[in-house]
């Protein structure tokens, strides 16, 4: 019995399959073990994959990039207007849906979407020497309903068959059999993803074959792409350095020069430096030259900080410290890089850091050992062998006031939080003061406060109790619901789910 694991980041996707218990990538036609998640559309065909993401050049408009990021997204979601702006192709909105429009034809993200399955399935199917259609596909943690409901029609409309979607950080643990061959004990575990266009960090309670989920937290301001951008402007200027041409706001040039860049970073990951060469990059000049491993380092410096300063501010977030850590699991493409990887070794010297299987290969090796453990199951569903623990999936937040009068926001409920949860609060006002009105606000990350943060808004009358006779003491327990997200992961372990509503 055979099945497949399939894992479609925002820029590469990557198969697995599972056969005789044992689980591997399997490479595609061009021999990569990674394929480029990029469609691009001719006059007579649709090209999925390396071929298209080198003719991007020559057809920009028609060629599709970072399908995942819009994918079951509306209007006016913020992810999807920032893509929108960012899309060199067309997106229109037509009875309600996002579409791109490409040859005067309406083409939705599910169809590109399942163009990129298909192809995942073809190479699958290739490897296997048969018609294997049995799927496990990764979702992340910050995946909506709406977004996890539309990868799963985009595969099943390739002709998979999808046994179940799990989240990315669970098939991390699943592809080093953490919490499976030693299902007893208690241990943390942080799951670092840095992918193609955002940084994911998990942290993982793993206690007795269950998976709970602590804090998570996702950046779309980091990425590979970012590393491959700040090395693509270094480039620019050393052009501009040696021939005298600033080709920065030409589009066409710095598109080629994105390509090289991104060939060199991957080159950077195993050998000491990398030759840059692009035939005829502007008027008729061609461009050659050489980075080292240090240089790019030192380009990047920045991005690196930001790269690292993320764990710590989780750690602190879950109160841990870098010694409640027993494990670190690596994985996306960008875990590639030496100098992160360094860096985090230095942040947790006494951990064991996991990255023995490329960090591009092991998400979908987990999808692919998870569905090896469904197929020993008559009949797999999402509620068999699955416990749910309804969390808090972002931090709920008191809004007040400091000394000085400005807002003041306060963690009364941390990401992660086990719920239905009871928390109580007290706070002082004037003695004229009779009832208090207390707003929740949902954490959005970096981003300001407003009123479409607001999660709640609570209304207390003071107690009888007088505070240094002035003062008077507001008392209230606040309670938190959920709807249930039914996301579980099959086998031994099992996963914690994190999901919220408004109250």
């Amino acid at each position: 019995m055979a099945a497949i694991g399939v894992h479609l980041g925002a820029t590469c996707a990557c198969a697995a399959v599972y056969k005789d218990g044992r689980a591997d990538v399997v490479a595609n036609d061009a021999g990569d073990r990674v394929t480029p998640a990029v469609v691009a559309f001719t006059e007579n065909e649709e090209v999925v994959g390396l071929a298209a993401k080198q003719s991007r050049i020559r057809n920009v408009s028609n060629t599709v990039v970072k399908v995942k990021q819009i994918l079951g997204r509306s209007s006016g979601d913020p992810q999807a207007e920032k893509y929108i702006k960012e899309s060199k192709c067309l997106v229109v909105e037509k009875n309600g849906k996002l579409q791109y429009e490409i040859d005067n034809k309406l083409i939705s993200p599910e169809d590109v979407a399942k163009l990129i399955f298909s192809k995942m399935k073809e190479t699958a199917q290739s490897a296997l020497g048969s018609d294997v259609n049995d799927v496990v596909i990764t979702v992340p943690f910050d995946f909506g309903e709406n977004q996890k409901n539309a990868l799963g029609e985009a595969a099943a409309a390739a002709g998979f068959n999808v046994m179940r979607l799990i989240h990315e950080p669970s098939a991390a643990l699943l592809a080093y059999g953490i919490g499976q061959d030693s299902p007893t004990g208690k241990s943390n575990v942080l799951v670092y993803k840095l992918g193609g266009t955002s940084l994911s960090i998990t942290v993982i309670e793993v206690n007795s074959g269950i998976y709970r989920v602590l804090a998570t937290d996702t950046d779309d301001g980091i990425g590979g792409v970012y590393f491959t951008e700040a090395l693509a402007q270094h480039l620019a200027s050393e052009f501009q350095r040696s021939c005298k041409h600033d080709i920065r706001g030409n589009p066409r040039a710095m598109m080629k020069l994105m390509n090289s860049a991104d060939v060199a970073k991957h080159s950077l990951s195993t050998l000491g430096s990398a030759n840059c060469f692009v035939d005829s990059l502007y008027d008729g000049l061609d461009f050659d030259c050489n980075v080292s491993r240090a240089r790019f380092e030192l380009i990047c410096s920045s991005l690196f900080s930001k790269c690292v300063e993320a764990i710590k501010k989780l750690l602190e977030q879950v109160g841990f410290t870098a010694e409640d850590i027993n494990k670190v699991v690596l994985c996306g493409g960008s875990a590639r890089i030496p100098k992160l990887q360094q860096l985090i070794k230095d942040i947790f010297p006494n951990v064991e850091l996991l990255s023995s299987i490329p960090p591009d290969e092991v998400i979908p090796i987990g999808a692919a050992i998870e569905a090896g453990i469904l197929l020993g199951k008559e009949n797999p569903s999402l509620e068999e062998a699955a416990l749910f623990i309804e969390c808090s999936a972002k931090d709920i937040l008191l809004k007040g006031v400091d000394e000085t009068g400005a807002d003041k926001f306060t963690v009364l409920f941390p990401s992660g939080t086990p719920l239905p949860a009871r928390r109580q609060h007290t706070l002082h006002a004037p003695g004229s003061t009779s009832s208090v009105c207390l707003e929740l606000y949902e954490s959005l990350g970096k981003s300001p406060m407003n009123e479409e943060n607001k999660f709640a808004q609570c209304t207390f009358t003071a107690s009888k109790r007088l505070v240094a006779d002035t003062d008077r003491m507001f008392e209230g327990n606040f309670f938190l619901s959920t709807l249930v997200l039914p996301q579980g992961l099959g086998g031994q372990s099992r996963e914690v789910v994190q999901s919220c509503s408004r109250i």
